[in-house]
């Protein structure tokens, strides 16, 4: 049986199909080298049904034979693994400062990364569709230089994203109730291929989940270190959005009734008080980057006022950590964005309060680590997001002959 949310029905051949030749995908993607016997005997699959998804999956151009091996007993095997390379998997972000997008094969390897200034704060949401839109027909064009086929885009905004995809609201935007994929899919008139919107936290721990040096961990936080702060929450490995999609927003739990005002209009939020804008003053978001390089300037020149600043924030940011802790009981919560130059001051007393205000001891096991994804963890997880969707039978259809 497959279960919808309209509840149970009967499972017909395709589904089966879909899902069988998921299932062999992933393993080789997982075990690679590996021959059908290894699929079979791992799976539960017979050989004959292994032997016809792997023809499948091979004529697609997503698995590929790579030579006989002799290093096991019996007659030796032919060997499988991914191959992908007619294929590429794009994830955008959208930020009050910048546009991002990442390109990646079946395997995650990146086929190219960009990142361009975008005045995101000020510029409307059809100036924003306008230039997302831009930015996708530059990524389409590249992979089809490259002969490949884009199989999915997924963008990252900052902010609630409803389960249909819709922006319901992004306050460093000035967004509300913008459909971000219909439009998108209009500008590019209907591509061809899936276009999702999702929270760029969440997108954020989908990348460190599949490609960081965490990778598999099943229980990771990522917080975003931008403009704005939010959390992207894994749980026994899968991604959790919350009923409505809106989970993760820990940028406005109140950490100082008496602190600063904070954009959602309330006080004392964790972004007013731990967020970027703490150390920047300009009101161009082109000026926060070169903002926070002279911060880390300051800091590596033990420039008091600097330093005491950076201890401050790392003190809320620890609160904010610590409900994290105490709710969720993650492994490690990752820092990203322009909290990674800013690390070595803020892990200290982040780490420090957080132990301080998690009742189980030492963290209850939780590491608070800088992230190594770069300013394009979201459009890398953007990427992975699109994966996630082969990897779950999505499959591109065979090419006509």
């Amino acid at each position: 049986m497959i279960s919808s949310s309209a509840g149970p029905r009967p499972a017909d051949f395709t589904d089966v199909r879909a899902t069988n030749l998921a299932v062999v995908l992933r393993f080789v993607r997982d075990k690679a080298p590996c021959s059908r016997a290894d699929i079979a005997a791992s799976t539960g699959l017979n050989k004959a049904t292994v032997s016809s998804l792997v023809a499948d999956l091979i004529e697609r151009r997503l698995v590929r034979e790579v030579g006989l091996t002799e290093n096991r007993v019996g007659r030796p095997a032919t060997m499988l693994v991914l191959d992908g390379s007619p294929y590429a998997s794009v994830g955008l972000e959208v930020n009050v400062d910048y546009l991002t997008a990442v390109a990646v094969d079946l395997s995650g390897e990146r086929l190219l990364s960009w990142r361009r200034s975008f005045p995101g704060a000020t510029a409307t949401a059809a100036q924003a569709v306008s230039a997302v839109a831009a930015l996708t027909r530059r990524v389409i064009s590249r992979m089809s230089r490259d002969r490949r086929q884009v199989l999915g885009v997924a963008v990252a905004v900052p902010g609630l994203i409803g389960t249909s995809g819709t922006v319901v609201v992004a306050p460093n935007l000035g967004w509300r109730e913008v459909d971000l994929a219909g439009d998108l899919a209009t500008a590019l008139r209907d591509p061809g291929f899936p276009i999702q919107v999702e929270n760029d936290a969440n997108l954020a721990v989908l990348a460190e989940h599949r490609f960081g040096p965490l990778s598999g961990t099943p229980n990771l936080v990522y917080l975003t270190g931008e403009v704005g702060v939010g959390a992207g929450v894994v749980l026994d490995g899968r991604l959790r959005r919350g009923g409505q999609g809106f989970s993760g927003e820990i940028g406005h739990i109140q950490i100082n009734p008496e602190g600063p005002a904070c954009r959602c209009g309330r006080t004392g939020c964790l972004e007013a008080v731990a967020g970027i804008g703490v150390f920047v003053s300009a009101t161009d978001p082109a000026e926060v980057e070169p903002e926070i390089r002279e911060v880390v300037r300051r800091a590596k020149a033990g420039d008091r006022p600097t330093l005491d600043l950076l201890a401050r924030v790392g003190r809320d940011l620890g609160r904010g950590i610590a409900i994290v802790t105490n709710l969720l009981n993650p492994e490690a919560v990752i820092l990203g964005g322009y909290y990674v130059p800013l690390a070595p001051w803020l892990l200290p007393a982040a780490t420090a309060e957080a132990c301080d205000r998690t009742l189980a001891g030492d963290l209850g096991g939780c590491r608070i680590v800088a992230s190594t994804l770069g300013y394009g963890a979201a459009a890398l997880g953007g990427a992975a997001r699109v994966l996630d969707s082969v990897d779950s039978g999505r499959l591109p259809a065979l090419q006509a002959s």
